[in-house]
Parts: structure tokens; C-alpha cells; sequence
């Protein structure tokens, strides 16, 4: 059992059936450390490709994509979420629904942050239904960039979106899967040896 899951079983709170609260150490108040092992984690699963660049969607991505960013020694990149006037016209851009808001928000990258040189490792928070990974896959096919793969800190198990990326054949590594969440409890899918 890998830190993250240890501190999901400490410290996780469910909601329902399908919302993990893990506010207090990962996606508002941020367990730094945890952080950092996570970063290397995730360079040790993708240290063998040539990532240059981590690619995350803001806010709550954006702790581990600096963490993983430092490891590799690339930049680290931001999707932004809805309209910025600073920005401009000159972005990629993709529609993206929010499976714990429940709505549909613009996220958008500057084109000369990610460019067809580049080869990309996204990382981020949650994956459930796998839709912001979709709107970022979107992006970077757009500017001719390589996705080198995927990490997600805690994926839900019981949703499709893991399913579906791996399906289309997309080195996805998940620190956390979670298989269900009922009445309290929380069941981490074991590790494959």
C-alpha cells in the first residue's frame, strides 16, 4: 500500500456512493509530502519516455503536476478553465464536463505552450468518467503534441472513464483506484504484482 492510498483510508471522507472527499490532504489543503512521493511515483512509472512537458487542468492538478514537472526537469503546463482576457484567441481548446460540479466549462492552453515538439505526460487529481482527460487529449492532438501518457492520483473504479482511456490504448497509471465507496467505507483495488 502506496502513501496516497493509506492516507485515502485515513483520512478520505465518502459522500454518497460516488464523491471522495479528500480535501484536507490533497485538493484544498495540500500534504506536501505526499505530493512530492507522489511526483516521483509517477516518474518512475514514466521516467523511460521522453516527457518534456507535464500537462495538468486547473486548480487542483496543478500541486502534482509541479511535483512530477520537478522530477522529470520539465515545465509544467496549466489547462485554464473558462475565458481569460489576458489570454486571447491564440489557444487550444475543448468543452469538459465536471463530474463533481456537474457542469460543462471551456478549458484552454496557450499555443505556445504546447506545440508539436512536445511530449506529454497529463497528470492530475481524479479521473472519473474521464472526461477532462478527454478534453486534454483533444488539445494536444490539436497542436500535433504526443500524449506519452496519464497520471491520475485517484481513479474511480466503478466509473468508466480508467476503462475507456486504457482502452484506446493509453499508458494510464493510477497511484489509487478506488473499486466502491458505500456507507462510509472505501475499497482500494489491490495492486497487480
Amino acid at each position: 500500500m502506496n502513501a496516497l492510498e493509506r492516507k485515502i483510508l485515513e483520512k478520505g471522507v465518502v459522500i454518497g456512493e460516488d464523491i471522495l472527499k479528500v480535501d484536507m490532504f490533497l485538493n484544498h489543503q495540500i500534504d506536501v509530502e505526499l505530493i512530492r512521493q507522489m511526483g516521483e511515483d509517477f516518474y518512475a512509472h514514466f521516467c523511460h519516455k521522453p516527457v518534456n512537458k507535464v500537462l495538468t487542468v486547473e486548480a487542483s492538478g496543478i500541486a502534482i503536476a509541479c511535483f512530477t514537472a520537478l522530477k522529470f526537469g520539465v515545465p509544467a503546463v496549466f489547462a485554464k478553465k473558462g475565458y481569460h482576457k489576458n489570454v486571447g484567441s491564440n489557444v487550444y481548446s475543448a468543452e469538459v464536463f465536471s463530474f463533481t460540479k456537474g457542469i460543462s466549462y471551456q478549458i484552454t492552453v496557450m499555443k505556445d505552450y504546447l506545440t508539436a515538439d512536445d511530449h506529454v505526460l497529463f497528470v492530475d487529481d481524479f479521473l472519473a468518467n474521464g472526461a477532462a482527460a478527454e478534453g486534454v487529449i483533444q488539445m494536444i492532438r490539436a497542436a500535433g503534441a504526443t500524449l506519452e501518457g496519464i497520471g491520475i492520483a485517484i481513479e474511480k473504479g466503478f466509473q468508466p472513464g480508467g476503462d475507456k482511456l486504457r482502452g484506446q490504448g493509453i499508458d494510464l497509471y493510477s497511484l489509487a483506484i478506488v473499486e466502491k465507496m458505500k456507507e462510509g467505507s472505501i475499497l482500494l483495488r489491490e495492486h497487480e504484482a
